[in-house]
């Protein structure tokens, strides 16, 4: 008789001072279908209750999570810690302030990326300010970056041996360091993908990219840095029509 085997999805949450958000992000995967499932905690030394209550949820993982409790260097640093540490077929990054809109997000991943037999999908994600809907992240059908598009990296899995293969993120890409990472893996080395059109992930408002006019020219020049240092070749207006393709999300309706 044929066995099929399926493939283990590691989820990592990187999280600093997040007890206010972090149960909500324990639950969400908590509450998956999908049950071969690995959960990486990489604390940054919180000084609040986090580690208190990742101890208090190690328990309910039932020895499918795995932390630590550390100093880091930054956000991205923390990431590539927990994709070190991941042993699942299939990485998913899941933010302490974020949560899967459904029960069903990690079996769709693993549907899709099983039968279609691709690197990696994408989804969409809905952004929350106070409570409210605020924005709505959907990307559609891959497309060149060099059109503006990209798509969003909460929403985004992969398999692990594309950044074995590949590399992690890049510390000097600051808050461009995904945009970075998967123009990489998706433009520069060509790796396959499908779109989702269903939503994966509801984020609170927040993100360092976008709190001031300085950040978003530091995000700006750090993205452009990152075409030049893969030797791509973007338009010259690739930079303007990304900025603008986001205006739509503030309008469109899930």
């Amino acid at each position: 008789m044929l066995i099929l085997c399926k493939m283990k999805i590691s989820i990592i949450t990187v999280c600093y001072n997040s007890a206010l958000t972090i149960r909500d992000t324990f639950e969400s995967i908590l509450y998956q279908t999908y049950d071969d499932i690995e959960y990486i905690v990489v604390d940054g030394d919180s000084v609040d209750n986090t580690v208190f209550i990742i101890k208090e949820y190690e328990k309910k993982f039932c020895d499918r999570m795995h932390w630590i409790s550390e100093a880091d260097n930054g956000l991205y640093d923390a990431m590539n810690k927990g994709i070190q540490m991941a042993s699942g077929d299939i990485i998913g990054i899941l933010n302490s302030d974020d949560y899967y809109a459904s029960s069903k997000v990690l079996e769709n991943v693993y549907n899709v990326i099983k039968e279609e037999k691709i690197d990696s999908c994408y989804g969409n994600i809905l952004y929350e300010k106070n409570s409210r809907s605020y924005r709505f992240w959907k990307a559609g059908k891959q497309r060149s970056f060099k059109f503006g598009w990209m798509p969003p990296h909460p929403g985004f899995f992969m398999k692990r041996y594309i950044y074995e293969k590949y590399g992690y993120f890049g510390l000097d890409y600051g808050s461009a360091a995904d945009y970075e990472l998967m123009l990489r893996f998706l433009e520069k080395e060509k790796i396959t993908t499908k779109w989702v059109d269903e939503l994966f992930v509801i984020m609170r408002m927040g993100g360092v990219s976008n709190r001031s006019f300085l950040s978003r020219m530091n995000a700006y020049n750090h993205e452009k840095k990152g075409w030049i240092d893969n030797n791509l070749t973007p338009y010259f207006f690739t930079f303007l029509l990304k900025r603008i393709l986001k205006i739509s999300q503030y309008f469109i309706k899930k």
